[in-house]
């Protein structure tokens, strides 16, 4: 398994990250959350992937991993357009999943304004209020989610609704950071959706989600059995 690397330029900056081809067309998109996170967090999943000979594409966000600059320069709105860079120019030519995790997942589904998206895998998913979306991220943007139950008036809900894709959402047993109504509430809204599912890992959290599972390979895989479904791939 040996990824492609590649630069894409995007305003001043250039975003890192990588390709592993697959056996057809289909592609899977994967964007990762915030913080210290970056793409490395999906070096397992990407591994079974490949074995299914589905191929994928990691890209590290504005002031992550191997892309430069700092995450006070970028925000919601700049991560959804930096993934969709990403797409119209590695997207593949078949079918097109995304693959997000946590602030990743939100930009997943802002994804659906612009992309045609065949298959969705919401991961610990994060939902904002639409104040917060063209904030920098900073002291402003910290303040607008931050207000009580501010999730609560998100957009996510109303795109979700018309999203006619396959849907997955992976909620961890033990999140001390994404209320569990979230992953239910997406769920419930993507009543269109051509296949959906919602799987609490169990034992699992927040920021430990692929990782403990792939401590345990054999588990891990038959634990990803839903995600390879929704990519049709079993």
């Amino acid at each position: 398994m040996i990824p492609e690397p590649f630069e894409l330029a995007f305003d001043s900056r250039v975003i890192r990250g990588d390709r592993l081809c697959g056996k057809g067309g289909d592609q899977v998109v994967l964007i990762h959350g915030a913080g210290e996170s970056d793409r490395t967090r999906f070096l397992a999943l990407r591994s079974l992937l490949h074995r299914h000979g589905i191929g994928s594409t990691g890209f590290d966000c504005v002031g992550h991993g191997e892309t430069a600059g700092t995450i006070g320069e970028s925000s919601l709105a700049s991560r959804t357009r930096q993934a969709s860079a990403v797409i119209d120019a590695f997207g593949g030519q078949g079918r097109l999943a995304v693959v997000g995790t946590s602030m990743g997942a939100y930009n997943a589904i802002r994804l659906l304004d612009t992309q045609k998206v065949d298959a969705l895998v919401l991961v610990v998913p994060a939902v904002y209020t639409p104040e917060a979306y063209d904030l920098p991220f900073g002291p402003q943007f910290t303040a607008a989610i931050r207000r009580e139950r501010s999730w609560a008036d998100s957009d996510a809900w109303e795109r979700m609704g018309t999203f006619t894709g396959r849907l997955l959402v992976l909620a961890a047993e033990h999140d001390s950071v994404i209320p569990s109504e979230i992953p239910e509430l997406l769920f419930q809204s993507a009543h269109r959706a051509a296949w959906r599912r919602l799987q609490v890992i169990d034992g699992a959290s927040h920021h430990r989600l692929f990782s403990m599972l792939s401590e345990q390979p054999l588990a891990f895989e038959r634990r990803m059995h839903l995600l390879l479904q929704c990519l049709q791939a079993v």
